[in-house]
């Protein structure tokens, strides 16, 4: 899992790229908070077709709930659903005042989260916040008058604060908890301390609270405050959270309910006393509990659950520990609706499985109560009011939408034309839309299969993954290989059980699933590792300060020694989303928390690593210029791709194969064995939109052309097909652009020509489009293939200044390692920079 703060990315992009082009920006950009892609999916509320988030009526009697965007009330002796709000907005996060008289919540709309509150005697609503910023978490006292909520309104933070409630109004609002900085490196988290998930005391004169001050790690550890600004905070209880710990204080106001993951790799609900103890669990299983809420009577405890893949609503008896579900089987809207029916198919009339956007006439997402509702990170703001948000079908789905306009968006990974169409809904009526799918016109010199070489089946997301939903999400992206790359989350190893050198049984004759690693060394750099043979390398991680795993060994060529000795491969992940400055870049000794690929031109030049992410989450052109720099210095370095998804969020940067590798393979079954040594011999082109094509002098991606001395004239032939336009298709020899192909067709071109080639060196194709193109949800599309590498007699690679900059990058990297005082022993540490010594003098022989 990549670390990085996606707005940095943003900033970094390549000057061509930015002139005069509209570029996907974070969902939420006012939040200054690093790794948004964390917060947003464990913290801030997300659209899901199932319930979110809970709050029970006064009386015990009902829940009032989020789900699929609106608010919704229900008996919990009932299956009949109200549906409360039918706003502009996506509502989430309710809470009911003592009285039983209003419904405070938070609703996304115009890049923003706002407070509003609903009159439940007249239905109206009313905005209570009109900071532009995210405001979420809202609780009304216990005696109605004030509301405690979380905001980013002061530096963009998450901070509490405290409002006065009075007909429908939030007034005297003010900073409850105020902004410290700690001294300690976390690499996932904000220097700045947070405060998140208040919750009153019955008596109103506390507040409980989350927060990470003086912690490294997790979202941090219990506090409680008088509910008064510049009161003194004590912390009663720590553990390692991960945004989603909500205590909640029991009636009687002895005990705390809240969501913990403590020595196990799901979240279950957990209990311990309001002044701090040990504390104890309430439920158990393979799945999340969440977001829990104590009935007024104090016998139940409502919460959500993932147990069935989708979320869910349920109740605990506290007493015994029955759990009920609350099913909404039966659900009353505000405003008419209609049903629609999307079918999927193929050439030859068949269902196939798809991606499918669905958007109404009131510009919000809509999908089938059972399915997966995920939405992209980054968008275009200016192109539309909410970032996109689609699901998969297995080739039929059936929905409830709003009276009007619908539009449908169908696509079906990069080999299929996107389809576009619209339709209308009629109230209570039955529609249906029938979509088939075309084949791009692809040349078929060679069989080329798709692989994501870097997903993550479960991270901590709404959702409960599982290899057959994950196979499933393959078939849709028509993506034949995945590689779950199983990694820690915080202490936790999600996905560690389905570990295994064989692939998934879950796995078909067209969509394989196997389970790697991401070995996780935030400081060196991650590595992917695939195709282990043996077992699962513990610890998952080096240089985590205040652990065991504190030490920067091992570094990363020892892991990849590791693994080769289990015959696996050996790559980095998600590189880079800048160029670094091996003179002056404060990431190369971790300065900032950048989690740059450090260790990159060590291992490259130790003969360590089998291929690289020049597609990844990441900066494509950046990375692609490092790549650059390394094949100029003569080495051999194939493309590989990873979209880095995690696959169980609702909030993620795209879907599984979202960038994606192509292998030229044999004829025959899906085989992963052909296609991994495929990708170690460089047959490949990686890609998150357009694919290509590529032959120099007759030779293959992946070949070596040998050629006399002298001036060469070459012929190069090309080819380029693309589900969305693209703005430059070319081809690069050692860095340099040699040919710029004029794009009559932005989605279609075949070239030939030839170039002079004089020297030895390399060259790869490449395509690209200055901006966002929707429905390719990334940040640019970008595509490349592996190099062909060329070999003229006499010549050698012209790699002195190359060279000199990699040897300034790891003169910082033995610079650094010299003064880290965190080494477990002296020959851990002699070990560690004999490698990058010998690195050095690699690269140091390349300018003699």
């Amino acid at each position: 899992m990549i670390l990085r703060h996606r707005l940095l990315l943003l900033l970094l992009i390549p000057f061509p790229l930015l002139a005069g082009a509209q570029q996907a920006e974070p969902v939420l950009k006012q939040i200054t908070v690093p790794h948004p892609y964390y917060y947003r999916e464990m913290y801030l509320p997300q659209l899901t077709t199932g319930p979110g988030s809970v709050a029970w009526s006064p009386d015990s009697k009902s829940l009032v709930y989020s789900m699929a965007g609106t608010l919704w009330r229900q008996k919990v002796d009932s299956s009949d659903a109200e549906q409360l709000t039918s706003g502009a907005g996506y509502d989430y996060e309710p809470d009911c005042s003592p009285d039983g008289r209003w419904i405070v919540y938070s609703s996304y709309l115009k890049d923003a989260i706002e407070l509003w509150a609903l009159n439940i005697e007249t239905g109206k609503t009313q905005q209570l916040t009109t900071s532009g910023a995210v405001n979420v978490d809202p609780r009304f006292s216990p005696d109605g008058k004030r509301i405690a909520f979380v905001s980013t309104s002061f530096n963009g933070r998450f901070h509490i604060f405290l409002g006065d409630f009075a007909n429908g109004e939030l007034k005297n609002v003010q900073l409850l908890t105020g902004e410290s900085r700690t001294a300690l490196k976390r690499f996932y988290y904000s220097p700045i301390d947070h405060e998140i998930s208040p919750a009153w005391s019955p008596d109103g004169t506390e507040i409980v609270y989350v927060s990470n001050h003086n912690r490294i790690y997790g979202t941090g550890g219990f506090w409680r405050m008088k509910a008064e600004a510049g009161a003194e905070p004590r912390e009663i209880h720590y553990e390692e959270t991960a945004w989603r710990a909500r205590p909640q204080f029991s009636p009687d106001g002895k005990r705390l309910v809240y969501t913990s993951y403590l020595g196990q790799a799901w979240h279950q609900l957990w209990a311990m006393p309001s002044q701090g103890g040990d504390a104890f669990p309430l439920s158990y299983g393979d799945f999340d509990n969440v977001y829990p809420r104590w009935s007024p009577d104090g016998k139940r405890i409502a919460f959500v659950s993932n147990r069935g893949g989708n979320t869910s609503l349920w109740i605990q008896e506290v007493l015994g520990g029955a759990q009920t579900q609350i099913e909404a089987k039966s659900r009353h809207f505000i405003k008419p609706m209609g049903t629609l029916t999307i079918k999927v198919i193929d050439a030859a009339g068949r269902p196939t499985p798809a991606r499918i956007f669905v958007t109404g006439e009131d510009g919000r997402a809509y999908a089938p109560d059972d399915a997966w509702m995920q939405a992209e990170d980054n968008f275009v703001h200016a192109e539309r009011a909410f970032e996109p948000h689609y699901f998969h079908s297995n080739g039929a789905a059936e929905l409830t939408a709003p009276v009007g306009r619908v539009d449908v968006e169908v696509m079906k990974g990069l080999e299929y034309r996107i389809v576009r169409k619209s339709m209308q809904v009629i109230a209570g009526s039955k529609s249906s839309l029938t979509i088939q799918l075309e084949r791009l016109n692809i040349p078929r010199a060679a069989r080329w299969v798709s692989a994501d070489l870097h997903v993550h089946m479960n991270y901590g997301g709404a959702y409960r993954n599982t290899p057959k939903s994950l196979v499933a999400a393959a078939a849709a992206e028509n993506l034949s290989i995945v590689e779950n790359l199983i990694v820690n989350k915080e202490q936790r190893i999600p996905d560690i059980a389905y570990f295994s050198p064989k692939p998934d049984p879950a796995s078909t004759s067209t969509n394989l699933l196997l389970h790697g690693q991401e070995f996780h060394t935030s400081y060196w750099g991650h590595l992917g590792l695939i195709n282990l043979t043996r077992n699962y390398l513990i610890p998952d991680y080096a240089s985590y300060g205040n652990t065991a795993a504190a030490s920067l060994f091992p570094a990363n060529a020892t892991v990849a020694d590791m693994a080769h000795e289990q015959q696996g491969l050996v790559g980095y992940v998600h590189p880079f989303d800048f160029v670094p400055d091996p003179a002056g870049d404060p990431s190369l000794t971790h300065d900032q928390p950048l989690d740059v690929a450090l260790e990159l031109p060590v291992d490259v030049a130790l003969g360590k690593v089998d291929y690289m992410e020049v597609l990844g989450f990441s900066d494509h052109q950046s990375t692609a210029a490092v790549w650059y720099r390394l094949l100029n210095c003569g080495f051999h370095l194939p493309t590989g791709a990873g979209s880095d998804t995690m696959a169980n969020f609702a909030s993620l940067r795209g879907p599984v194969g979202l960038t994606r590798v192509y292998a030229s393979v044999p004829d025959g079954p899906l085989n992963i064995h052909p296609w991994l040594d495929s990708l170690k011999q460089g047959r490949t082109f990686a890609t998150n939109g357009p694919l290509l094509g590529f032959t120099l002098g007759g030779m293959q991606v992946g070949d070596e052309l040998r050629l006399p001395a002298g001036e060469n004239k070459v012929a190069v032939t090309a080819w380029m097909r693309s589900v969305v336009p693209v703005d430059h298709f070319q081809v690069v020899c050692n860095g340099e652009v040699v040919s710029d192909f004029k794009l009559s067709d932005s989605q279609s071109a075949d070239m030939k020509e030839t170039i002079p080639m004089s020297r030895t060196g390399w060259c790869v194709a490449r395509a690209y489009s200055d901006k966002a193109e929707h429905p390719i949800l990334d940040i640019y599309p970008y595509a490349t293939t592996s190099p062909i590498y060329v070999t003229v007699a006499g010549s050698k690679p012209n790699a002195g200044e190359d060279a000199a900059f990699f040897m300034a990058w790891i003169d910082r990297l033995i610079f650094a390692a010299n003064a880290n005082t965190d080494w477990n022993t002296a020959a851990e540490k002699s070990a560690t920079l004999d490698l990058l010594t010998y690195a050095r003098k690699v690269y140091e022989g390349m300018q003699k």
